[in-house]
């Protein structure tokens, strides 16, 4: 006959919730790490800095002085000396000043 009395699961029920839940973390850090949160998706052209290398997108200023010119709306001249104020705006020069500080 057995003497000992059961009493119940113990301590070690707590260590499975546990693990799951470092289960669930992992997961998540390992998605966002990769690119996931914000509708970034997975693949190629879709890692950190894919929007930064791709470069001006069809709606910004220098853009859309590039498509007047090759329409022919402005001169050469023109473009240039708008692009030189657009560069300093929203081009290289100001990210570099927005990466020194």
């Amino acid at each position: 006959m057995n003497t000992l009395a059961h009493a119940g699961p113990g301590p070690w029920v707590l260590f499975f919730p546990l693990v799951w839940a470092a289960v669930v973390v992992g997961v998540v850090t390992v998605l966002r790490r990769a690119g996931w949160r914000r509708g970034r998706g997975f693949g190629p052209g879709s890692g950190p800095g894919s929007r930064r290398d791709a470069g001006p997108d069809e709606n910004s200023p220098i853009a859309l002085l590039g498509h007047r010119f090759a329409a022919g709306e402005i001169d050469e001249d023109e473009y240039w000396r708008r692009l030189s104020v657009l560069d300093e705006q929203f081009g290289r020069a100001a990210d570099q000043k927005r990466r020194r500080t």
